[in-house]
């Protein structure tokens, strides 16, 4: 067999149209683009942000840690080993729909936009490290993470529709733009949660520099975007029941409500008990599920239904 038959037979192989393995792929992206969030989370959290002194060597002349750096060099290194699941699942999910590439350009640029921001993630964590925690590289590289979770959500949906041919009922405009707002709010919420993380006390590292904002006013202002972010999520709610939204954009909506009154209460037991490691550590993972899940709202009731494959 020549190698030019060979590339062939294993082009041949590759699915084309979304399936199982597929859809399956998908899902993984977007548990593993969370996880990395709370995995993340534990190395700031148990001051291991530095355990790794280096980039992309864990210490100078090693890859790896050395047992002088103890559990946090260890800590560390495995986060950054986690990096490497995230491109593999990614380079996965792209073989798999390269074939479908002509007439799945949404998956296919999705899958791309992946790649491209791991990549970038990968950048952002070495000035991270090169920077000693900045607090503001540090937001940087939670919000990338943030955005990946979304691209990843919106894989999975395109992939379940096609895999299970269900179509999605339009919604009517005002549904469309409020889900908008209220994604834009969930999006404020966290990057405002950001700057309170970076002015509390968990820095990734005791010498890391921190914000020098008033703690009570970024924590006022991470709550604003909150507030509308509920007005927003009540009132779509009240319109996917008034204006005939369909069952799975309610579903989609009340899945929204949960993720709000968990990240709330949370929040709000969280910073009247000086912010506990195990309830920061849930917080982060909250704030990965609400972009989630007010993605998923704002895809389901104004993108979703549009998305079509095209003709071959």
């Amino acid at each position: 067999m020549t190698s030019v038959q060979a590339k062939q037979s294993w082009a041949d192989k590759l699915p084309t149209k979304v399936n199982r393995l597929v859809h399956g792929l998908a899902i993984a992206s977007l548990i593993s683009q969370i996880g990395i969030i709370v995995t993340g989370g534990a190395v700031r959290l148990t001051e291991s942000g530095l355990g790794c002194s280096h980039w992309p060597n864990c210490v100078p002349g090693s890859m790896t840690p050395v047992p002088e750096m103890g559990i946090h060099g260890i800590i560390e290194f495995g986060n950054r080993l986690l990096t490497f699941v995230l491109l593999v699942i990614a380079v996965a999910f792209l073989v798999s729909i390269w074939k479908m590439r002509p007439t799945h350009r949404t998956l296919y640029k999705l899958a791309v936009g992946l790649l491209a921001g791991i990549a970038l993630q990968a950048l952002v964590g070495a000035i991270t490290v090169w920077t000693g925690l900045n607090a503001w590289v540090v937001s940087v590289h939670f919000l990338i993470s943030g955005a990946l979770v979304i691209m990843a959500t919106f894989q999975v949906n395109r992939t379940a529709k096609e895999l299970k041919s269900r179509e999605i009922p339009r919604s009517t405009k005002s549904i469309g733009q409020i889900s908008f707002a209220a994604w834009i709010f969930s999006l404020l919420a966290v990057a405002f949660g950001t700057v309170v993380t970076g002015t509390g006390p968990h820095a990734g590292d005791a010498d890391a520099p921190r914000h020098l904002f008033d703690p009570l006013f970024v924590t006022r202002l991470h709550t604003a975007p909150v507030y509308l972010l509920v007005a927003a999520t009540v009132v779509v709610l009240i319109l996917a029941y008034k204006q005939g939204g369909n069952s799975q954009l309610r579903n989609a909506i009340w899945w929204l409500v949960a993720a709000i009154a968990i990240q709330a209460a949370i929040g709000y037991i969280q910073h009247f008990n000086g912010l506990p490691v195990a309830l920061v550590l849930s917080h982060m993972l909250g704030a990965s599920l609400l972009l989630s899940a007010s993605a998923n709202v704002w895809d389901r009731a104004a993108i979703l239904p549009g998305y079509r494959v095209i003709a071959s």
